[in-house]
């Protein structure tokens, strides 16, 4: 019986942290060779414009505007979604916006 409850705690667990990875889904991933900012230090570039925030979307894309190559955040603050703009070679912030209805 103790064992079954440890295994049932460890799927739970183990779903759970699906889910929270499934939050993250993270596209792009192609394109991190060429990255010099890591995706974690990228994240909390994005998160310093909102503390407080979450990250509901993230990607790494080929875009106009800095080195080319971003990292692209939608970012929940309250009830205001944002789109936050790194760029992936410099860490510069390129886009701190408002996310409209019709999401690209």
């Amino acid at each position: 019986m103790k064992y079954l409850k440890a295994f049932g705690m460890a799927v739970i667990v183990t779903a759970g942290l699906g889910a929270v990875m499934n939050a993250h889904a993270f596209d792009g991933g192609q394109y991190a060779k060429d990255a010099k900012i890591p995706l974690e230090q990228a994240r909390q570039i994005a998160l310093g414009q909102y503390p407080g925030g979450r990250i509901t979307d993230e990607e790494l894309e080929h875009e106009k505007g800095g080195s080319g190559l971003r990292y692209s955040f939608d970012l929940r603050a309250g009830a205001v979604e944002h789109e936050i703009g790194v760029d992936a070679v410099t860490g510069a912030l390129l886009e701190n916006s408002v996310e409209g209805p019709h999401k690209d």
